[in-house]
């Protein structure tokens, strides 16, 4: 029989002519036969190159096959590549006025601990018809890695109560595609944010609730540290250091250990201003650090013998702080709202500024969560082995698509909104694939032939299909990239 070649196969999954597999062990011939493919030797070129700033990121489709198939052969789920621990609350967003912000004693722009006196305000901004958001900073941040990276591909740990909270939590996560594995208590409802909208002003008020009591026990359970111990990459809030400062510390040893980076978001000034200690002995674990220009001032302050406490100057002072793992020298991001993002990296005598990509005033909605969005889009650029300034424009792009929500929803473009060209550039793209697996209706939408296959070689090709459907559809919903590689 003669053989047919694609050039996104090796030869010997579409035909048996070429290097049989082997009839004894055919998994494992198998797995073997498509290794290439697998570590990336073989391009898939539906994913669009490179990152622009307006540009929506599209699936990685290489990770995504390569977790089909280890599921396929060993049965088991593949390893979450980032694990995210901090604190997540229910955001109860809704409009408010100034009778509301005077009855609880609130200020409009403003961000508070919930006391005895602030719990009825959750009943009644759900009451002004609020809006329900799986929130908390580092949950944010794990919502807007998740939305870039392939599916399955974010963890986050924190703890919930056992109520309704909880179970909108579940529910959103589960439809960002973010996995979670909560702490579920008995004694303590869900942690809620209430935001009053006045405006362009957001007042929070937070009641932590079961969110404060983390264990490390919990993290330390053989199904959840087995999680820790798969990942590729650790994220830790700064918020939860007010909660569990061994938890951080367990997973910054193990990165250390194991030379898996460790990145920490600063969260907020009172972090490093009231919690200098635990901050303190975390920072030797730190590989990456998010913070903003506020932030960054009032660590500066705690520092001794700091005598540039300009934003560079802070953030090579920040990289410079000893670690535990030498091997990777500590990058510093440090954002400051519409002014360049600064960056400082352990061992280089200058910084690097990244200008950040303005939007229309009139199209932002909400700016609460851009620093959580922003992270979250570095992250994903991180994870996924892009160079700094690739992360940066992911940061900023994902900041700027939270921007125009109502928090950092993260919600896909409308399909109406596709202009025709865009269309067009994802039909050409798709034309570099075998032309037997590719038809284009008379309109130019892309459409996959349905045709019947059977043992590896069908499922080679339906994931093909799957995977190219799953590009065109997250391209047409995310508005398409402006350039194609």
């Amino acid at each position: 029989m003669k053989a047919r070649f694609s050039p996104l196969f090796p030869a010997n999954i579409l035909s048996r002519s070429r290097t049989p597999l082997s009839p004894r062990l055919p998994l494992v011939s198998a797995y073997r036969s498509i290794h290439s493919f697998v570590r990336g030797d073989y391009p898939w070129s539906v994913s669009p190159q490179p990152w622009t700033h307006e540009a929506a990121p599209a699936p990685h489709d290489r990770h995504t096959f390569r977790k089909r198939l280890f599921e396929r052969f060993f049965g088991k789920m593949a390893p979450y590549r980032l694990l995210v621990l901090e604190n997540p609350l229910l955001d109860i967003q809704a409009v408010g006025d100034d009778k509301l912000l005077n009855k609880y004693g609130l200020k409009a722009n403003d961000a508070i601990l919930a006391e005895e006196k602030h719990l009825g305000i959750y009943a009644d901004l759900e009451s002004r018809d609020a809006k329900l958001i799986a929130g908390g900073a580092a949950q944010n941040t794990a919502r807007g890695a998740q939305y870039i990276l392939s599916p399955s591909s974010v963890v986050y740990l924190g703890a919930v109560g056992k109520d309704s909270y909880a179970d909108t939590l579940d529910s959103a996560c589960k439809q960002a595609g973010l996995a979670t594995e909560y702490l579920r208590l008995d004694s303590h409802p869900t942690g809620r944010c209430g935001v009053v909208i006045t405006g362009h002003d957001r007042s929070m008020c937070t009641d932590l609730a079961a969110a404060n009591h983390y264990t490390l026990d919990h993290l330390k359970q053989p199904q959840i540290w087995s999680h820790a111990q798969k990942a590729e990459m650790f994220y830790v809030g700064g918020y939860h250091l007010t909660v569990s400062p061994p938890a951080a510390m367990a997973l910054g040893e193990e990165a250390a250990s194991t030379g898996k980076p460790f990145a920490f978001g600063m969260g907020a000034p009172f972090i490093p201003s009231f919690f200098a200690e635990p901050l303190g002995k975390l920072f030797p674990y730190c590989d990456y650090i998010f913070c903003n220009e506020t932030e960054a001032g009032a660590w500066a302050e705690k520092q001794e013998n700091i005598s540039d406490k300009s934003i560079p100057g802070i953030a090579k002072a920040m990289a410079a702080v000893p670690k535990k793992n030498t091997k990777r020298a500590r990058t510093v991001i440090i954002s400051q709202g519409t002014d360049p993002t600064v960056i400082a990296i352990g061992g280089e005598s200058k910084t690097h500024e990244f200008p950040v990509h303005a939007i229309d005033p009139k199209e932002i909605n909400d700016t609460n969560g851009a620093g959580d969005a922003f992270a979250g889009g570095f992250l994903a650029g991180l994870v996924d082995g892009k160079d700094l300034k690739t992360c940066v424009d992911m940061g900023q792009w994902l900041a700027a698509l939270g921007l125009r929500e109502l928090g950092p929803s993260y919600i896909p473009y409308a399909k109406a909104n596709i202009q025709v060209d865009v269309m067009r550039r994802t039909v050409s793209r798709l034309s570099t694939l075998p032309h037997e697996l590719l038809e284009v209706s008379p309109q130019g939408a892309p459409g996959i032939q349905q045709e019947p296959a059977k043992g590896l070689k069908g499922f080679a090709r339906r994931e093909m299909r799957r995977q190219a459907q799953f590009n065109i559809r997250g391209m047409v919903l995310r508005n398409g990239p402006e350039e194609w590689s």
